[in-house]
């Protein structure tokens, strides 16, 4: 059968390796799964060869659509954008991971998504771009430390696995990719206004070259005596994700 034709506008860098694929279906290892964007299902087989894996694969492209009904007529497919699904109407019920070869262009979208549904999503794995991934996984005080960092390290352990080189996808993107894992950790609140602590966030890292009391003075008003506190005078990326709740619980005080 023919080959799907990748496409520009969907992102979309087909995975020939199958050793990386198995690969990255060995990143989970039971439960409800969805797969984002399986396209030709290089990953989807080593998925659904797992016996403890119930998968569901969302596609928007309608060729591969076509293409998976023909050779994986047993795989639970849905045609849709999954960045416009309810995934409580998809999935009523009960935990369910998240895995895929994500398009580039639309990744942090998907992660901020799965930040929606994080008291649902256990784990979420797959390969992104490089770059990407080692902002995911930063530390504070590394240059790739900012907001994805900060926002998924809340509430997830974010593991970078392994990078991927270029010449293992059709057609090759011009970066290199990685393979990261995300597991829910214990915290299931944060201890202070989260939709606040997200503003808070972005906002100190829309300027991150910045000591925060220029960042954050449009939060809290211009002259705020809580302008002078020492944390104020860090840039956005020394701070911890509680230092950054510390932060939040501040500012509440003083608006």
């Amino acid at each position: 059968m023919q080959q799907v034709r990748a496409k520009k506008f969907l992102g979309q860098h087909f995975l020939t390796d199958l050793n990386v694929a198995q690969r990255i279906a060995e990143t989970l290892t039971s439960g409800r799964t969805i797969e984002i964007g399986p396209g030709m299902g290089v990953l989807t087989q080593f998925l659904l060869k797992n016996p403890s894996i119930q998968l569901t694969a969302i596609e928007i492209d309608r060729e591969s659509v076509a293409y998976l009904k023909d050779w994986y007529p047993e795989l639970d497919l849905i045609e849709g954008d999954f960045l416009k699904l309810d995934l409580n109407t998809l999935i009523p019920e009960g935990e369910f991971n998240v895995i895929g070869n994500y398009p580039y262009n639309i990744s942090s979208q998907i992660f901020f998504k799965v930040l929606d549904y994080k008291d649902r999503i256990p784990v979420c794995s797959g390969m992104i771009q490089k770059e990407v991934a080692e902002r995911l996984a930063s530390k504070p005080g590394k240059k790739a430390y900012g907001i994805l960092s900060v926002l998924l390290q809340a509430y997830y352990d974010i593991e970078y696995l392994f990078t991927v080189d270029e010449h293992v996808f059709n057609p090759p993107p011009k970066v290199k990719s990685a393979v990261i894992r995300m597991t829910r950790n214990k915290r299931r609140r944060l201890d202070c206004d989260e939709a606040l602590f997200k503003t808070v966030v972005k906002t100190a890292f829309n300027q991150r070259r910045k000591q925060m009391r220029n960042s954050l003075q449009q939060l809290v008003g211009k002259g705020n005596p809580i302008l002078e506190e020492k944390i104020f005078t860090k840039r956005p990326e020394q701070l911890t994700v509680e230092q950054f709740v510390e932060l939040t619980i501040m500012i509440e005080q003083h608006v």
